[in-house]
């Protein structure tokens, strides 16, 4: 019984190593590629400032963004650098998760899983090309749309760079993150925990668990909230097709 003791606590403490070690790969990749992505700041910056100054020559704005502290713009590009190193880092994460959970699945789901290594940086980054391309413009010229230039005062929006950044690459992280649900769902499939019937009983719940989640990912804003829980129910009932049925 001792014996079986030690034997299982030093498998334990191999996995335990195993991920340590798996974990350190993608930190390390995290780290270098966000330092690469320094050296391309303002290519970087252009990307991501793009829908809003769409959306400002559309509305005849104030074309700049300002910062008003002094460590400001330093910190913001830092904080884009890490968001660009964390966005190229996604395969590797991936890879390093099915080679961490591998060795202990069966035939069918180690197939499953290379499904998601294979899959979930596409489906992230369809997520994020669709905030780009249609909720960002969307939703600036939303709120563009409140500037009153014929008041007393002209009411004009004077966008600090941090605060538009941190809004920018959170809905594209948002989008991208939630874009993986029909991937998490047919991996649940198949491994046995959720069937189509299961799916089309919890659609209820769903459709409000969807628009509950696009209310906090998203601005206070009723385009931006429709267009995240609009497309992810789309996914929901496509899963639904494609999720194994009961046996």
């Amino acid at each position: 019984m001792g014996k079986k003791k030690i034997n299982e606590a030093d498998t334990l403490g191999a996995h335990f190593n195993e991920l340590r070690w798996r974990l350190l790969i993608w930190a390390v990749s995290f780290v270098i590629l966000s330092f690469l992505a320094s050296y391309f700041k303002e290519e970087l910056l252009d990307v991501l400032m793009r829908p809003l100054a769409v959306a400002m020559k559309q509305t005849d704005s104030t074309h700049r963004l300002i910062y008003t502290g002094v460590a400001e713009g330093f910190m913001t590009v830092f904080k884009v650098s890490l968001f660009a190193g964390f966005f190229l880092s996604i395969p590797v994460l991936a890879y390093e998760v099915f080679a961490f959970v591998c060795p202990g699945l069966f035939p069918h789901e180690k197939r499953a899983f290379m499904i998601f290594v294979f899959v979930a940086p596409i489906l992230f980054l369809i997520g994020a090309l669709f905030a780009y391309w249609v909720v960002l413009p969307m939703a600036y010229l939303f709120f563009l749309g409140f500037q009153m230039p014929n008041t007393m005062l002209p009411i004009q929006l004077e966008a600090k760079m941090s605060e538009y950044l941190s809004l920018t690459t959170g809905l594209l992280t948002a989008f991208g993150m939630a874009f993986e649900l029909p991937l998490i769902l047919i991996l649940l499939g198949k491994v046995g925990i959720l069937t189509a019937q299961s799916l089309i009983k919890f659609r209820r719940f769903a459709i409000v668990l969807i628009f509950i989640v696009a209310a906090i990912l998203t601005p206070p804003d009723v385009v931006s909230q429709l267009c995240l829980a609009l497309p992810l129910l789309a996914l929901y009932e496509v899963t639904i097709f494609f999720m194994p049925s009961k046996s």
